[in-house]
């Protein structure tokens, strides 16, 4: 397969997303006014609640079985490498770079969440579809393919919901703390006799002392386990996030051949319920996109997010980390742990190429923190990408052939 062939299909996907981001963008303009900030809030939490975790279910249930699992365990191994090798380099590029405290956690989930959705599900089945394809019969390539590819976005988006999802919650709470130190720096201090009063009784030895053996005393009573419990609740709490419960419903779909059979093919008695899945799934990128466009204009008239940070993470994610995923994949294969099959190699190598997940634009229009800088991030790493995926994957396409 030749380097313009591979060019126009990786350009496919990531022009689809820059014209939906147009659309958001010109809907959000004064021109329009269609997209405000409100509709773009409301119009996101639709997309958190019913179509990402439609999208996850109707994945999982459809494309992965029991089988599947069992012989392609090394798939989510490897996507975890990538959003922990991903997760260290995003470290290391916010102590070097120094970003806003509030966007060290975008930063990180842009060098550590890739898309293994949209891009992946048209790449992988377009390049068996090629005459000169390396992966052998195109039909069965195609449909091996897809399966891998629609297996890497159902992944994808349970490690995003968990933890990229953390990450950028994380990243509010910080933005959170910022405000309130700054509200509370230009508010009057002792300006009335209670707040004056308060002040003589904590400079006095008393009241100093109390103060301290109060806070002894409450740190006392929470005690390790107390803390510990409230730390699984919140653990537990995020993985009820809607998506996230999804992808776990369409696990057990997928993996328990009785429920599967309830609602996946033609004779299935309540086949409706994957239909209307997937017609609800099928809102989500394109929603996500278009938010992000109405955020577009606004995030480059007022960006905090500097030159430096944007690339840094295109030189994490598309020279770094590609290179690391190669290795990676052919120490499995010497180590015996991958099936014999080059696409299969192929797909996870992907893993390791593709731009930021556009799931990380949902979170920060959710918490309410960044999404200005995450819409240009966005731009500027999947303009790099079309040219980033037709290289690395003809790197690949060698290594395999």
């Amino acid at each position: 397969m030749g380097f313009w062939s591979l060019l126009e299909v990786a350009s496919m996907p990531v022009i689809q997303v820059l014209i939906m981001s147009l659309v958001g963008a010109f809907m959000a303009a004064d021109y329009c006014k269609l997209l405000t900030v409100e509709a773009r809030n409301s119009m996101n939490k639709v997309v958190f609640v019913a179509f990402a975790p439609c999208l996850m279910f109707a994945n999982l249930a459809k494309t992965v079985t029991l089988e599947d699992m069992v012989s392609w365990w090394f798939m989510p191994v490897n996507m975890g490498l990538t959003f922990l090798i991903g997760g260290i380099l995003g470290w290391i590029l916010v102590k070097l770079l120094k970003p806003v405290p509030y966007l060290e956690g975008l930063v990180i989930a842009a060098c550590s969440s890739g898309n293994m959705g949209n891009l992946p599900v048209i790449l992988v089945p377009a390049i068996c579809s090629e005459d000169k394809s390396p992966f052998g019969n195109r039909s069965v390539c195609r449909s091996l393919g897809l399966s891998y590819a629609s297996f890497s976005m159902a992944l994808g988006g349970f490690y995003i919901w968990t933890y990229t999802f953390r990450l950028i919650k994380g990243s509010a709470a910080t933005f959170k703390a910022i405000e309130e130190s700054e509200e509370a720096a230009i508010k009057p201090s002792n300006t009335d006799l209670e707040s004056d009063l308060k002040t003589r009784l904590l400079d006095s030895p008393e009241g100093s002392n109390a103060v301290r053996k109060d806070s002894v005393k409450e740190e006392e009573e929470k005690g390790f386990w107390r803390k510990g419990l409230e730390f699984l609740q919140q653990i537990l709490k995020e993985l009820l996030a809607p998506p996230t419960v999804g992808a776990m419903i369409g696990f057990l779909f997928g993996a328990v051949v009785q429920l599967r059979n309830l609602i996946i093919g033609d004779n299935a008695p309540l086949r409706v319920i994957q239909d209307t899945a997937k017609i609800l799934g099928d809102g989500t990128i394109p929603g996500m996109t278009i938010i992000l466009g109405g955020n577009l204009l606004q995030g480059l008239r007022s960006s905090a997010i500097k030159p430096p940070v944007i690339a840094g993470i295109v030189c994490v994610r598309y020279i770094i980390l590609p290179a690391i995923g190669i290795g990676v994949v052919k120490t499995a294969e010497i180590l015996g742990f991958l099936p014999e099959d080059p696409l299969f190699q192929y797909a996870l190598m992907l893993q390791f190429t593709v731009p930021p997940a556009m799931n990380i634009g949902t979170m920060t229009q959710l918490f309410n923190v960044g999404q200005d800088e995450c819409s240009v991030l966005l731009l500027w790493t999947y303009l790099v990408a079309a040219l980033a995926l037709t290289v690395w994957s003809t790197i690949f396409l060698s290594l395999l052939s």
